[in-house]
């Protein structure tokens, strides 16, 4: 971890706000990734390194101004506060008075084995023997991709309202792709598992019965036929993670969207947009999961936000800058991809809440509809709702019972409707993980619904 001195950092964001403004701050942050890539049999990349730098912001006005370097010498910092501060046209000139205080966080994650300890070759074998797993399932497997990813991140991060946090973030993720072939027919099998974690990772979750997994997906879909579409009772597995909560809804409630009028809840809290049996939260202190941290890329601790109770819209998530424009305190969702960007406002682990159903239960009170057991990806029109979702895995439903499998389904429908409409929820809970997209920054989030019945929705499909 780079360490410097707590006067210097004082100074920084004294001279950045020697302007004006109504707060700044300093991220610092000393990355250390490795990704180990396997294709066609082979190892085709291995690619490390350090990625080391600083950024320094003011919030003024409603607005903000940010600047970077991977310098981080005193100079540097000084200069690129001042440049910062230039922004400021306010002529507020005052003399800044704080003291840093380290911030505690509110939970704790153990690392049981740093992957950075764990030799090379282990972690090549573990991608190897994952890929012979994957090519013994079949002779129609036919492309096996394997992916090792691991991001050992330090950050400091001060504060003009005298917050100093520091943290280190372990984050480990493997993933693998298959694709098998017949008669001309493609079918393809992902899994990923990853999270807040070291490489007791693979103890927890074998990687060669995940790659199995992956391999059988993709075969079993092979001799599926083409799903039938129209209008439907639905059926979505726990296992198929909360990508459409985390699409449908999720992005609408981040706090920046609702304020530009680019969410359908925006200027609804307060109101009934879901269900009752709906509880959606979002939370970053679950132990070891992808979205977790310990505190967000602004110093604020994590914790657990309802955004959903019982139907009602409750909040949004918030990082400091949409905060201060609405006059509360940050739910500590200001995110980052390095310090190469300014925060905004992000999810982290965003889920359904569990509920009382029966999943066995929920399946059985469905005569004739489709189940979901598997998410692909997406698209959602956050101004109006609108959203069409890809099934990677699907199955009929007949008498109650999951059936024969379909391919080539998509789910169509807008947030809202879909979420009002939800009359049975389980009492299970499923994650899928993933590195969610926005103003071109990715970070870790994982998401997360328990089985639900949704009792008509448009089944994309063969007519």
């Amino acid at each position: 971890m780079i360490k410097i001195p707590e006067e210097l950092l004082r100074k920084t964001i004294k001279k950045a706000l020697s302007n004006g403004g109504d707060y700044a701050d300093i991220f610092i942050e000393h990355g250390r990734p490795l990704s180990i890539q396997l294709e066609d049999n082979k190892i085709e990349k291995i690619i490390s390194g350090i990625d080391s730098g600083v950024g320094v912001r003011v919030i003024f006005g409603g607005k903000s101004a940010y600047v970077y370097s991977n310098d981080l010498s005193e100079a540097s910092l000084l200069n690129i506060a001042e440049t910062v501060s230039m922004a400021v046209r306010e002529n507020k000139k005052r003399d800044v008075v704080f003291d840093l205080r380290k911030v505690s966080p509110s939970v704790d994650f153990i690392i049981k084995y740093n992957p950075q300890n764990v030799e090379t070759g282990k972690k090549i074998q573990l991608l190897e023997n994952a890929n012979r797993a994957a090519n013994a399932v079949s002779q129609n497997i036919k492309q096996v991709s394997v992916i090792y990813r691991e991001s050992i991140q330090n950050i400091c991060i001060a504060t003009s309202d005298g917050a100093f946090a520091e943290d280190e973030r372990i984050y480990t993720l493997a993933l693998i792709q298959v694709v098998a072939s017949e008669g001309g027919n493609l079918q393809t099998g992902y899994e990923p598992v990853g999270g807040l974690v070291g490489f007791e990772l693979f103890e927890e979750n074998p990687f060669e019965e995940i790659a199995v997994t992956a391999a059988k997906k993709a075969v079993n879909m092979l001799s599926a036929r083409k799903a039938p579409g129209g209008r439907m009772p639905v059926v979505i597995s726990a296992e198929a993670g909360g990508t459409m909560i985390h699409e449908a809804i999720g992005h609408g409630l981040e706090a920046d969207l609702a304020q530009q009028g680019l969410s359908v809840y925006t200027n609804k809290i307060g109101q009934q947009i879901a269900s009752p049996l709906i509880t959606i939260i979002d939370d970053s202190t679950l132990p070891n999961k992808r979205g977790s941290f310990r505190f967000d890329d602004e110093g604020v601790v994590s914790q657990r936000t309802v955004l959903v109770e019982k139907g009602i819209l409750k909040g949004y998530m918030y990082d400091k800058l949409t905060a201060m424009k609405d006059g509360i305190s940050s739910t500590g969702n200001g995110r980052r991809q390095s310090y190469k960007d300014r925060p905004i406002p992000r999810m982290t682990n965003t889920f359904i809440a569990s509920g009382a159903g029966d999943p066995v239960e929920i399946i059985r009170s469905v005569d004739r509809g489709f189940f979901v057991k598997k998410m692909g990806g997406g698209q959602v029109n956050t101004v109006t709702g609108e959203f069409v979702f890809e099934v990677s895995e699907g199955y009929i439903i007949e008498k109650g019972l999951v059936g024969e499998p379909v391919r080539g389904a998509t789910l169509i429908g807008n947030g809202p409707e879909v979420l009002n409409s939800i009359d049975m929820v389980g009492k299970d809970l499923g994650f899928s993980i993933g590195t969610c997209g926005k103003d071109a920054q990715g970070v870790p989030i994982s998401d997360a619904m328990p089985t639900v019945r949704i009792p008509e929705m448009v089944v994309g499909g063969e007519v």
